[in-house]
């Protein structure tokens, strides 16, 4: 049961990790495969601006419509659509129809594993561990492009630890077709970094926001960054891009959660919850483990219940987010420990690239050694990931698999194409299971 892996009132340790000791030792005691050998290829300069009419222009000219009942309706012009669709919509459409189960859509390329910041609940960062190289990094793109994938994600750590890196990545990806998301805490998204990487292509801010301002083990606060944020936002109209806010709801800031939501909502923008999680196998760079502030404990399950409850009822009406109804509800499942089996497509339709170039299924298995090969030559086996998801799916709760899994029904898939094109593929309000805005989700961070 997950609630015996939470910290208890008594302080009572974490264990090191979640998943079944079989498992766990399956997939953490071979040896990870060998990096790729460098070529010592470069990513080629950016040019900026590109766009030096929109680096210029009045912002004010490109600011949507707004009412009380809608805040900021945006109008998408057809190269946007276009290339929404080729992002995520063809490439779909490609993997329903190609032989074979691995055809990625979307690739988290972790071009960090080091972060400028120390949330308590997160274990994805390690800074004694070297960033990628342009080598791996554009040998990664080249190879991903030769694949049905077309949604590329920077991924960390923090991914703006170097900008310059960040942009080359951006605009070579942009380049060759990919729809590039962004995760960002916001501390280092200053205005010309703002400005380069919209110039560049891309097309969605995962803006990393816990609370409105700093609370112990949660550092991610609005409030210190909001002048980037006001900037990030308000250049969104002119350059095309989304954001969106990454919320992780801990046991310490169910009443930031609501402020983040109204706060988003007032904007315009959309929001994606997690439910905090330890460490789903041993990570041993993790110091958090026992006295952690962020941890939900069973005593604190009817805050959480009465804050998820509170999401749902904004989704219903109509407030923007990447999370289904059906996903919010499972979340009390999951708080439990009573998840069920919910169809994961990690190491077939998504894949991780770790900053050295090897491969793995999904986000929490990043610090697995089992071997599923490196770029260009990928060695993820069906039965072999069927076998772990039936012991790690009660465990992780990825909104991105799971919007996925849920789209990996043709009729619903159509059906939610269908409602797209009535309305022009402008968007819509809810969530996936109400026919939602694009689905974008980076994992927790």
């Amino acid at each position: 049961m997950l609630e015996e892996l939470l910290s208890s009132e008594r302080n009572e340790s974490v264990p090191r990790f979640r998943i079944d000791a079989a498992l766990h030792q399956l997939l953490t005691d071979s040896p990870r495969p060998q990096p790729p050998v460098s070529n010592g290829e470069v990513l080629p300069t950016p040019v900026f601006p590109q766009h030096p009419e929109l680096l210029a222009a009045n912002d004010a000219k490109y600011m949507p419509e707004r009412s009380e009942d809608n805040p900021y309706v945006r109008r998408w012009s057809a190269p946007f659509i276009y290339r929404a669709l080729r992002g995520w919509l063809f490439p779909y459409v490609k993997s329903r129809v190609l032989p074979g189960d691995f055809h990625p859509i979307i690739a988290y390329l972790f071009t960090e594993w080091k972060c400028n910041l120390d949330c308590h609940y997160c274990w994805a960062f390690d800074n004694r561990v070297k960033g990628m190289t342009e080598d791996i990094a554009k040998c990664s793109i080249d190879w991903l492009h030769s694949t049905t994938c077309r949604v590329l994600a920077l991924m960390g750590g923090e991914p703006l630890l170097r900008p310059a890196f960040a942009h080359k990545v951006v605009y070579y990806a942009a380049k060759k077709g990919f729809w590039v998301y962004v995760p960002t805490n916001g501390r280092l998204m200053k205005p010309a970094l703002i400005d380069r990487l919209a110039d560049a292509g891309m097309a969605v801010v995962n803006l990393a926001v816990d609370v409105v301002d700093e609370k112990p083990g949660l550092p991610k606060a609005l409030n210190s960054i909001r002048p980037h944020f006001e900037y990030l936002v308000r250049k969104q109209y002119k350059y095309g891009y989304i954001v969106f806010f990454n919320i992780n709801i801990c046991r310490n800031n169910l009443e930031d959660v609501k402020q983040l939501t109204e706060i988003a909502h007032d904007y315009g923008l959309i929001t994606d919850y997690h439910i905090n999680e330890s460490p789903m196998i041993e990570e041993n760079h993790f110091k958090h483990l026992e006295g952690n502030p962020t941890f939900i404990r069973p005593s604190d399950w009817p805050q959480v219940d009465e804050t998820v409850d509170w999401i749902i009822e904004k989704n219903r009406g109509g407030y923007k987010m990447v999370n289904s109804i059906q996903r919010l509800m499972e979340m009390k499942a999951f708080m439990r420990g009573k998840l069920q089996d919910w169809s994961c497509r990690a190491g077939q339709n998504n894949v991780i690239i770790r900053v050295d170039g090897t491969l793995a299924p999904c986000f929490p298995m990043y610090s697995a050694t089992h071997d599923w090969g490196t770029i260009e030559n990928p060695k993820f086996d069906t039965g072999q990931l069927k076998i772990m998801k039936q012991a790690c799916q009660p465990h992780c709760f990825s909104t991105l698999n799971h919007n996925l899994a849920f789209s990996y029904n043709d009729g619903r898939a159509i059906r939610w194409v269908l409602r797209q094109a009535l309305r022009g593929f402008q968007g819509v309000t809810g969530s996936f299971d109400q026919t939602t805005a694009l689905p974008v989700e980076p994992a927790q961070k």
